[in-house]
């Protein structure tokens, strides 16, 4: 039998993922969040704290123990406090982070 707060953390640990608009983005103000960038590397990652993130190009491999996904420009993503994840970046990632 699988424990409640197993499923609750896997819950609470999967990365979402979304495709907002332009206009959404801007009201958030995304576009003023600083930019990090990638080269075509492999590392690994642990997110401290909730971080929100907006591929402006690029692509890459994210794998942690409850996602697997491919990212690209457009995607909005909110990684969880506490992930453990593995990025493969497969062409030079530019983002927008903030992170709460």
């Amino acid at each position: 039998m699988v424990s409640f707060l197993f499923l609750q953390k896997r819950k609470t640990m999967r990365i979402d993922i979304e495709q907002p608009d332009q206009e959404e983005l801007e009201e958030a103000g995304v576009f003023d969040w600083p930019v990090q960038e990638h080269d075509e590397e492999k590392f690994d990652w642990y997110y401290e704290k909730t971080e929100h993130c907006y591929i402006i190009e690029g692509e890459a491999n994210i794998v942690s123990e409850f996602d697997a996904l491919t990212v690209k420009p457009g995607d909005y993503l909110i990684f969880p406090a506490g992930l453990e994840c593995v990025w493969d970046v497969q062409s030079r990632i530019r983002k927008h982070c903030f992170s709460e």
